[in-house]
């Protein structure tokens, strides 16, 4: 069965994608300001924003990207992974209507922020979204305004109560990029599994073959081991992390998803409980270029999710960490 990659991996989005059921096509967008007004936008970058528009005042009947503020560093490429913080609201509403300012708690360090790859399909923002902060700095702060219709296209989810004509305003601040190929792998010699646990053979460029012990019975506790030990830098709570995975479940061995299955390497956020807890407990404090052995219980996976159909699973990953955003 073909999962979707973040999908799979999340145990929870951080924000449910309210206004849109799928990324939506690419058109070429105006960026000029046409004869209609634009939001302003004010505060400073890491915090939230603040959005008013002017009083009866008309929008912009085209879409507008603005730059708000400029961040320092070396400009977004097509292909990168970000690490974002955004807001959408109507105009003229005046409240926000999905974002990643609305899970903080305030911990700054601990809220839930959104880790894409700049070209591939998002669950969260629309691809013109996204793609606004192509060529920009880390840092910077972002303006995308346009209607519903334009920025979201067919994909637009009419449950939401926002039709094609409304106007939305969206803020996005990138806070990190990372430059990382889709097929990179952990590279140096792979230790042996430690006793009882399964073994790892990972050919390259294809999704690791993951054997559970025959007869052994499943840890109550989250276990983990590191196989090839990377020379990186420590993977911090909060940061957003690329890898390549392979999960199967140990009850039965079977693969359940690979990132090798969805083109190669993903990206995530760590420590937030934007993942499953087993991830969040087991990656954090690994370095850049570990191949990591995770072994995690129902009660770190997805037990708390009686949906899922891993519910009572105890699922098996390896891990190969490439990159922090």
């Amino acid at each position: 069965m073909n999962y979707n990659t973040k999908r799979r991996v999340a145990a929870l989005l951080a924000v449910p994608a309210l206004l849109f059921t799928a990324a939506c096509g690419s058109d070429d967008e105006n960026n000029g300001e046409a004869a209609g007004g634009v939001a302003e936008v004010k505060g400073k970058v890491g915090a939230k924003p603040e959005i008013s528009v002017p009083k009866d005042g008309q929008p912009s009947k085209e879409t507008v990207v603005k730059t708000v503020s400029e961040g320092s560093g070396s400009p977004i490429k097509a292909s990168d992974f970000v690490r974002l913080d955004w807001t959408v609201e109507k105009w003229g509403g005046g409240q926000e209507l999905s974002g990643t300012w609305a899970t903080s708690t305030g911990d700054e360090t601990a809220r839930r922020q959104s880790v894409e790859q700049i070209g591939k399909p998002s669950q969260q923002l629309p691809e013109k979204v996204l793609d606004a902060v192509k060529g920009k700095k880390p840092g910077s702060r972002i303006l995308v305004q346009g209607t519903a219709g334009d920025l979201i296209g067919q994909n637009l989810n009419t449950s939401s109560g926002i039709a094609a004509t409304d106007v939305l305003v969206w803020v996005v601040d990138p806070v990190g990029a990372t430059t990382v190929d889709a097929k990179a792998e952990a590279k140096g010699e792979q230790a042996a599994s430690e006793a009882g646990l399964p073994e790892v053979e990972a050919p390259s460029q294809k999704a690791a073959t993951i054997t559970i012990p025959e007869g052994a019975k499943a840890p109550k506790d989250l276990e983990q081991q590191v196989l090839i030990k990377g020379s990186g830098k420590k993977v911090e709570a909060g940061q957003g992390l690329v890898a390549q995975y392979t999960g199967v479940k140990w009850e039965d061995g079977t693969k359940f998803d690979s990132s090798w299955d969805h083109g190669g390497a993903t990206a995530f956020q760590i420590g937030t409980g934007s993942v499953v807890e087993g991830w969040d407990k087991g990656l954090v404090g690994k370095n850049v270029g570990d191949r990591v052995l995770l072994v995690i219980p129902p009660s770190l996976g997805y037990g708390a999710n009686p949906s899922s159909e891993l519910a009572k699973n105890t699922l098996v990953f390896v891990v190969d960490i490439l990159g922090t955003v």
